[in-house]
């Protein structure tokens, strides 16, 4: 079973904003991931926006709520980003800090 981790405090202190019911049913996902098992939750794969093993849990309504995660490491499923989303189409910004956290990742896996 592989276990997950934030990237970095910032990250979990993400995580740990949203509501609890999407704290729950992501946290409920990331265990399935952490068991080699699908999310429940919709996903995504964000391999051209943030890098290649990245994943968006969706959980849409009004607001959305999004979590990135990469788990193509062996042991250990990284939680790079956790957001609101109010805009439609792609929220450049919260993509962007996706991809500096992918960034930080990769040295901290070399």
């Amino acid at each position: 079973m592989k276990k997950f981790k934030f990237i970095n405090n910032q990250s979990k202190k993400e995580f740990l904003a949203l509501p609890d019911k999407i704290q729950k049913r992501f946290a409920n996902d990331l265990n399935a991931i952490c068991q080699n098992k699908e999310p429940f939750s919709k996903f995504k794969h964000l391999k051209e926006s943030v890098g290649i093993g990245a994943v968006e849990l969706i959980e849409n309504g009004r607001p959305a709520y999004r979590t990135i995660y990469v788990a193509k490491f062996a042991d250990t499923v990284f939680i790079l980003h956790s957001f609101t989303k109010t805009t439609n189409g792609v929220d450049k910004q919260a993509m962007d800090t996706a991809k500096k956290r992918y960034k930080l990742m990769q040295k901290e896996t070399k």
